[in-house]
Formats: C-alpha cells, structure tokens, sequence
C-alpha cells in the first residue's frame, strides 16, 4: 500500500511541478484536468478521495489502538514497534496525497481564472483601439 500511495505522491508532485512552471506541458494537463471535471469525472474523483479518507481514518485509528495496547502494558516490544511506524507512514502518504490533490484542483482553477480574465482583458483592449 505504501508503495503505491508514494508513487501518488510523486506524480502529484511532479503534476504539480509541471503547472507551476509554463512549459508545453502545462496546455495539456490544463485540457486533461478540465475533460477531468466534465461528466461523470468530479462523482469518480470524489469517491476515490472518499475512499482514501476512509483508509487514513483506519491506519490512523489502528496506530492509535496499538498505541493505546501499549499504553496500557506498559512495554512497547519490536512488533508493536513496527506496526505503528507503517501505519504511520501509510497515514502521513495517504494524508499528504490529498493535499496535493486539493493543492492541484487549486492550481487548477486559478490557472483557468487567468486565461479567463486575460481573454477578457484582450477584448476589451481591441475594442478600445
């Protein structure tokens, strides 16, 4: 699971990387990201980020509960240990993936704000020459 939660995260940094910055690119991701919202596209996104929501709230509660069994003993053993430390991990990739997808629909939008208000202002500079 860590795995392929990392792999997420790299490439909504890299996505990320690439709207910041214009490059040939970044035209692309745009139109990708928009035929994204279209449809059925925002109740698919919206599940799987539902999805996620729910496996971080279990890792994060089984870290908890393993915490408070420690608690409780009074002794933390290896295996214990290690449990709590992957399922930390887990919750602090699966955390931070929805970050940056919130971060990417942010990013987004503004960009599509700008080419809005920058066709609007090439309009109405037209028409006051």
């Amino acid at each position: 699971m860590i795995q392929v939660a990392l792999k997420l995260v790299l490439a909504e940094m890299a996505l990320i990387l690439a709207l910041l910055f214009k490059n040939p690119l970044r035209n692309l991701i745009v139109k990708g990201l928009d035929r994204l919202k279209q449809g059925r596209g925002p109740l698919v996104v919206k599940s799987v980020a539902a999805t996620m929501l729910v496996v971080f709230a279990s890792a994060l509660y089984n870290a908890a509960a393993i915490n408070r069994r420690v608690a409780e003993a009074g002794i933390l053993n290896q295996t214990d240990e290690i449990l709590v430390a992957y399922r930390l991990l887990e919750t602090y990739t699966i955390g931070f993936s929805l970050f940056l997808a919130l971060i990417i629909d942010r990013i987004h939008n503004y960009i599509r704000e700008l080419h809005r208000l920058r066709a609007t202002l090439e309009e109405r500079f037209k028409v006051l020459t």
